[in-house]
């Protein structure tokens, strides 16, 4: 019998309740929004469930939302390879306090999306290994992918005429 997104979310309604804030389907995939602190819970629950078998984490993303409270988001795409089944989960933050827990203990593969997510949007990922910057510079102080970084640098000096 096929997963469907119905049976998904009844298993995390279920277990998780007071945790789901959102659920959606767009596009044909399932979408939950959760709250930030059962993050790990969550998803331990998504990879170890005989019945889901969620054990490949496709990609782990940040989005910045400057008009909203919660402006910052952690976005994870879930896998099913047994059910061919995927779908997305999303924790939303405060850009003031832009933390949740690393799931690097639980997938190898979000060490350098983490990482990666680090860098360009400032998340802390709490309990990662080594977070520190992957592909820009070690001294650069901003965070590109956030929507308040300058567009162009203010200290280049090939543009003053």
């Amino acid at each position: 019998m096929a997963l469907t997104a119905e049976q998904v979310l009844n298993s995390l309604k279920s277990k998780f309740g007071e945790s789901i804030i959102s659920s959606e389907e767009q596009y044909g995939m399932l979408s939950v929004t959760i709250s930030k602190e059962k993050n790990l819970e969550v998803l331990q629950y998504l990879f170890d469930n005989e019945e889901l078998k969620f054990q490949f984490l496709t990609d782990l993303t940040g989005v910045h939302y400057p008009d909203q409270l919660l402006s910052i988001a952690v976005v994870y795409h879930l896998h099913s390879l047994t059910h061919n089944f995927r779908f997305r989960i999303k924790c939303f933050m405060t850009a003031e306090n832009p933390t949740i827990q690393s799931l690097t203990s639980l997938y190898a593969g979000a060490n350098w999306m983490e990482r990666e997510t680090y860098d360009f949007f400032g998340i802390i990922f709490e309990g990662h290994p080594n977070l520190k910057r992957i592909l820009n510079v070690d001294s650069m102080e901003a965070f590109p992918l956030r929507k308040e970084y300058p567009l162009e640098d203010p200290n280049r000096v090939d543009k003053k005429d």
